[in-house]
């Protein structure tokens, strides 16, 4: 009997422990289930970024100091800085680059004690805006903008006055006097990511001379007639600032313009770069003015970097006057050169 009923209880605890099993394995089938019918969290896809920006400022400065040097020479100080920002927009088939560049030296040197002579002042700024033919096409329209000047008057020469002071004779130049700035429609060609070249034919701007005495120097016309009675007794009495009153500020140019730029890296640290402008005016034919700037910059570690820059320019607007004849001509071409070593700390868009 006893063994009837230990049998019995064995077989009620096996069968207990089966239906116990089921229901587990059915709660964790069902429990699996929900899981897998859930809806299934999407990754974030990323903000799309259609501006990438730099920002570059340098600063270098040089020093001799001379003292019972039989050799001779002067004591001086040159002060040399820079300033290249950039902002790019960039988005399917448009595209929209702006850069500005700035750059501005001194030196001074002992043998005109208190007078800061510039060596070195530029603004330069440029805005393109292009928009692929198709998605595979190495060719854009585009619309561009651009604007040259420079920051203070550069004297002609120095001279001392009865009490030895340096007085700062006529400039030669200042803000504004010049400054150049186009408006360009055309086509660009893209062949690779190092090299472009932007044809545009219809190209407008102005050539702006604020100051009076440098007008008639740099092409600008005259509002009166040759004869006017006025414009006569002011050349006769060769005031400058009076002549110049008579000349137009500034002159309206009409043509075509062609834009070649070229940049490349030897390595992370050395960099090429160049570009070439020529511009035609159809108001004024024959007439070509060109610029060439390039550029070496060599990054010698994190924040220093050698850097060697030229400037070319050849405008027929541009001119000179010999002082011995009083006869006027083209400057020709005019060449710039300038090396400087320099701190260097640059900001980018990662």
């Amino acid at each position: 009997m006893k063994k009837t009923f230990a049998f019995i209880g064995a077989l009620a605890l096996a069968i207990a422990s089966a239906f116990a099993q089921d229901a587990v394995q059915k709660a964790a089938e069902d429990a699996a289930a929900e899981i897998s019918g859930a809806p299934k969290e999407e990754a974030v896809a990323p903000k799309p970024k259609y501006w990438t920006n730099s920002l570059s400022v340098s600063l270098g400065v040089n020093n001799t100091q001379l003292k019972n040097w039989a050799a001779g020479g002067y004591n001086t100080i040159t002060l040399a800085s820079a300033l290249d920002a950039k902002a790019d927009y960039k988005k399917d088939l448009m595209s929209w680059n702006n850069r500005l560049q700035l750059d501005y030296g001194f030196l001074n040197s002992s043998d005109k004690e208190g007078v800061f002579q510039k060596n070195n002042d530029r603004i330069y700024l440029e805005s393109k805006w292009a928009y692929q033919t198709k998605a595979d096409s190495k060719l854009s329209y585009t619309a561009s903008y651009d604007f040259r000047s420079q920051f203070t008057d550069t004297p002609k020469d120095y001279t001392q006055d009865t009490q030895g002071n340096w007085v700062a004779g006529d400039p030669v130049s200042g803000f504004i006097s010049p400054a150049y700035t186009n408006l360009a429609l055309g086509i660009q060609w893209v062949p690779n990511e190092w090299f472009n070249i932007n044809v545009a034919p219809l190209t407008g701007g102005f050539t702006i001379v604020s100051n009076p005495v440098l007008r008639s120097s740099y092409g600008m016309k005259l509002g009166v007639a040759e004869d006017d009675p006025a414009y006569a007794a002011a050349v006769a009495g060769g005031d400058a600032a009076q002549i110049g009153g008579y000349y137009k500020s500034a002159l309206f140019q009409f043509g075509a313009q062609v834009k070649a730029n070229l940049k490349f890296k030897i390595n992370d640290n050395f960099t090429v770069e160049s570009q070439a402008t020529v511009f035609t005016d159809y108001l004024a034919e024959p007439y070509f003015r060109i610029n060439w700037d390039n550029a070496i910059d060599w990054q010698l570690s994190k924040l220093i970097k050698l850097s060697f820059k030229t400037w070319m320019i050849n405008d027929p607007n541009v001119l000179v006057t010999d002082e011995a004849t009083g006869t006027t001509s083209p400057r020709g071409w005019q060449f710039k050169e300038f090396m400087s070593f320099a701190f260097t700390y640059t900001i980018a868009s990662k």
